[in-house]
């Protein structure tokens, strides 16, 4: 079985906005990852082959890894792709359409932050840049209205396919969340392939909707990185992505967006639907 990492890259800066702090790696750090890939022996590939290769539509190299970036931040086209471009390695960048830079108006959860501009996307895909979708706001997909959540991953694919006169094959859920019903969304709409996170090393046979990324975060070490071009440092994802793990998630989260009502509310309420409450 190969075992194959996924990277999943946010933010890469010395000084990051607290809000995205955790997710963000030093630009010294990223270039030490990029070396351990190198020393590692591992071939790096776009989610794109990734499928096809899923697929059986052409072979991958022995030892593949593949380095996604989410979300658009500026830093992103300014600090990673340069030292990715440099050494001759590809990504794929899952652009949140709604908070890139260049149109009239922010559709967007993310805080004010710079970001990547729509007349740049041209430029990435000459640097060897993979271009997919990371939905249009950004909100949590799998708990919207089935609706919205539709709308965001259509919206999204079809802002991108105007900008850049091609298809858009791969998509990443926001914040790695995603349902059975989401994840038929997005084969109904004509992505081929989408990722998740899962923080588990994905495998050949790995489901093409969900693939499993292993997230990078401002704790992780460069140890940590060698381990897993070597295939070890976490397990390898399940064939079937919506465990019970993901379901319990799903359910707290819900239970936290639930409207909390004022104590003196409550007063009105019968017995058992203040048990309920509780």
């Amino acid at each position: 079985m190969i075992r194959i990492p996924i990277l999943n890259y946010h933010c890469v800066a010395d000084y990051p906005a607290p809000w995205i702090a955790e997710y963000t790696v030093t630009p010294g750090d990223f270039e030490r990852h990029l070396d351990a890939i190198a020393d590692g022996g591992r071939t790096v590939v776009p989610v794109a082959r990734l499928a096809d290769a899923s697929r059986g539509r052409r072979a991958l190299p022995r030892n593949p890894v593949v380095i996604t970036f989410d979300d658009g931040f500026a830093d992103f086209a300014d600090v990673a792709v340069p030292a990715l471009a440099a050494r001759g390695l590809p990504c794929t960048f899952f652009a949140a359409t709604g908070s890139l830079e260049g149109r009239r108006r922010r559709e967007t959860v993310f805080p004010p932050h710079p970001m990547v501009s729509w007349s740049r996307l041209p430029e990435l895909e000459e640097q060897g840049v993979e271009i997919g979708s990371h939905s249009h706001t950004h909100r949590d997909l799998d708990l919207a209205d089935p609706r919205v959540a539709a709308d965001e991953v259509v919206h999204s694919k079809e802002l991108l396919e105007d900008a850049l006169g091609h298809e858009i094959r791969s998509f990443a859920y926001p914040y790695g969340h995603f349902t059975p019903r989401l994840r038929r969304e997005v084969a109904a709409c004509g992505y081929d392939s989408a990722c998740a996170v899962r923080g588990r090393l994905s495998r050949v046979g790995d489901d093409v909707y969900a693939f499993a990324r292993l997230p990078l975060l401002a704790s992780t070490t460069v140890e940590e990185v060698s381990a897993w071009m070597t295939g070890r440092g976490a397990r390898v994802a399940s064939a079937r992505p919506d465990t019970l793990g993901i379901r319990t998630d799903r359910l707290y989260r819900r239970v936290l967006r639930m409207p909390v009502l004022p104590e003196d509310a409550l007063a009105d309420l019968p017995e058992d639907a203040l048990a309920a409450h509780h």
